[in-house]
């Protein structure tokens, strides 16, 4: 069976299984209400989850747990039955998931993962191939089917389970994939996407998901397994990655360049090239998802990948709460299976225990170094959510690969891994201490660590906060009375033509919008020193020089921040806001016109006139 279809049964596909897919007899809330359905499920989901994300963040606790939490006590299995119709909610939640691996894309730095090389594919290759080996021999010391043709009854550990001919090869290849949606958004959070275990870590999750391919090509024909269908799957990969960077280089930067100006347009530019590109992964028989991560690494490395990113993550971030919530909803009852559940307890530490036995050894031996790949470890020790797929098709009628019970336990080893890892990977650094230490203490000694972060741009001194013309005849003063300082300076602003003027003139500069708090994070303004708004609130949009005051103390509290006011009562407030000192353009003017006027009424014009004349000779601006 091809990858199409693959993603409308995600979600919906195991709920099936669990009688929740419009089995007789049972009555759906807003089935064929249309959009009201629609409607009320999404709003229910919404306040579902913010009321519990509100007590999560109360309680300092991950949100993600609140968000599954949320789909728990408004689903039919366990909680209210508030919302028993989820297909609606579940292909908005495949969106989320859509958006978020083309911000994995955006996020890739070709360059950087490229220094990770061999580390990053020969551990791409071997986890997968290795964790599958000892899930193997793990499963079949307990007794699960590794052959067969029918249904089978076994007993495991003493608990009771119906399964299937393929229960243990089911199990293994699962327990060996990891999830991309929960990694990524902790990661994100955590601001450890660049750090080099989060760049091993995407790595890893890419060489997860094509041989997630490969166990989606083998499926239709466990017994006897078509080589040619899993090669024509990776040439159609390949063949989508090339069309992806041509048009990208030849005909995207053209538009892009066109529309910079706007921000709006080259949002909308951007979700409509993720969404063509994933569209077209699906017309291939590859997974659309697959299909966005091509399209945002094919325009990774246009200037505007960072503004892109700023804004749509809002966007992901529902979707993919609706996903989560959609998760919870299909959590079965474990007071139905305790036995189950118990049995799924241990597969859920042997998961665990697999990456940290594959893993670390693996980076350990390539000179990655001890912390680094204790990070890595933690940071893939969870069940992926594509396993819930991989195992939805081998439940199905005409395959029934596995049994029912086997449906039951991933989903319960997934749940049990989702939670431990959310608090795994949120204190993962103290983890890895405790974990260095031990590793340690049996005689393993740290290589040195030469590699332990990865390296991130020099960071600057001086942050401009849009470029207009305050800004503009400021970097001119600068070249003229302090040119050292030019290389301590960073300006961000969505304006092609300052990008392009800056960088010819060799000034760093970052292209995005500063109403965007990650915008102004992936700046790496976190270190800066003195940061500097020069636009008044009338130019600004979408944002005021009091709320960037605001984000600059939540991102770097250190700095010292200059903004501007027009109003001597503006500037009061800007004051009272924390500001360390207000710029006032009018006040400014004022100051230098008062000499001017002195000279012209001494009767020295000429020599005012003649002198301004000399110093605009001899002055660039950006601005001009």
């Amino acid at each position: 069976m091809s990858t199409v279809g693959v993603r409308a049964v995600q979600l919906a596909g195991f709920l099936t299984l669990w009688g929740l897919g419009g089995e007789p007899g049972v009555a759906w809330a807003g089935e064929g209400s249309g959009e009201h359905g629609l409607l009320a499920g999404i709003s229910i989901s919404i306040l579902a989850a913010t009321v519990l994300a509100s007590l999560a963040a109360w309680l300092k606790q991950p949100l993600i747990l609140a968000y599954i939490a949320a789909g728990v006590v408004v689903g039919p299995q366990i909680g209210f039955a508030w919302i028993t119709n989820k297909g609606d909610i579940e292909t908005i939640a495949e969106i989320g998931l859509i958006l978020l691996l083309f911000m994995i894309g955006l996020e890739l730095d070709l360059k950087k993962t490229k220094e990770s090389g061999k580390s990053l594919i020969i551990t791409g290759i071997l986890q997968f191939v290795l964790c599958t080996a000892l899930g193997l021999g793990f499963f079949l010391l307990l007794g699960f089917s590794l052959g067969g043709t029918a249904p089978v009854k076994i007993e495991i550990l003493g608990t009771p389970v119906l399964g299937g001919p393929y229960d243990g090869y089911y199990l293994a290849a699962c327990l060996a994939l990891s999830s991309t949606t929960i990694v990524v958004k902790l990661l994100y959070e955590k601001f450890e996407l660049d750090t080099l275990a989060g760049r091993l870590t995407l790595g890893v999750l890419v060489f997860q998901d094509l041989w997630a391919i490969v166990l989606l090509g083998l499926q239709p024909n466990l017994a006897d397994p078509q080589v040619w269908v899993i090669l024509g799957s990776f040439a159609k990969g390949a063949g989508l990655v090339a069309v992806s960077l041509l048009v990208s280089k030849y005909g995207l930067g053209y538009l892009f360049t066109r529309i910079a100006k706007r921000p709006e347009l080259v949002l909308v530019a951007s979700l409509g090239w993720c969404f063509l590109v994933a569209g077209s992964a699906d017309y291939l028989d590859l997974s659309m998802e697959m299909g966005a991560l091509i399209a945002g690494v094919a325009i990774s490395t246009f200037p505007y990948s960072l503004d892109i990113i700023g804004k749509i993550i809002n966007i992901r971030d529902f979707f993919i709460t609706l996903f989560f919530v959609a998760l919870g909803m299909v959590i079965p009852n474990p007071f139905q299976s305790p036995g189950l559940l118990g049995l799924a307890a241990l597969v859920a530490v042997f998961l665990v225990a697999t990456r940290f036995l594959v893993i670390v050894p693996l980076l350990y031996g390539l000179k990655n170094g001890l912390r680094i790949s204790l990070l890595t470890a933690i940071n893939l020790s969870q069940l992926s959510e594509f396993a819930l797929v991989i195992a939805t098709i081998g439940r199905k009628s005409d395959y029934q690969h596995i049994g029912p019970d086997l449906m039951t336990l991933i989903i319960f080893v997934f749940v049990m891994t989702s939670v431990a890892s959310t608090y795994m990977i949120k204190y993962s650094q103290e983890l890895t201490g405790w974990l260095r230490r031990g590793v340690m203490a049996l005689g393993i000694k740290p290589l040195g660590e030469p590699r332990e972060e990865a390296q991130e741009e020099e960071a600057k001194d001086i942050a401009l906060l849009g470029f207009y013309r305050v800004a503009s005849a400021f970097l001119a003063e600068i070249e003229d009375a302090k040119p050292q300082l030019r290389d301590k300076l960073v300006v961000v602003d969505f304006n092609p033509e300052v990008y392009q003027g800056l960088r010819k003139g060799g000034v760093k500069v970052v292209y995005g919008d500063i109403s965007n708090l990650p915008t102004l994070h992936h700046a790496n303004l976190k270190h800066a020193k003195v940061i500097i708004s020069t636009i008044t609130d009338d130019i600004l949009v979408g944002t005021d020089n009091e709320k960037l005051l605001s984000q600059i103390r939540d991102l770097a509290p250190q700095a010292k921040v200059i903004v501007t006011a027009e109003r001597p009562s503006r500037a009061m407030e800007l004051y009272g806001a924390g500001a360390d000192y207000v710029l006032r353009p009018n006040q400014a003017t004022a100051v230098q016109l008062l000499p001017v006027l002195d000279l012209l009424l001494q009767g020295k014009e000429a020599a005012v006139r003649e002198e301004e004349i000399k110093k605009l000779s001899r002055r660039e601006e950006i601005l001009d």
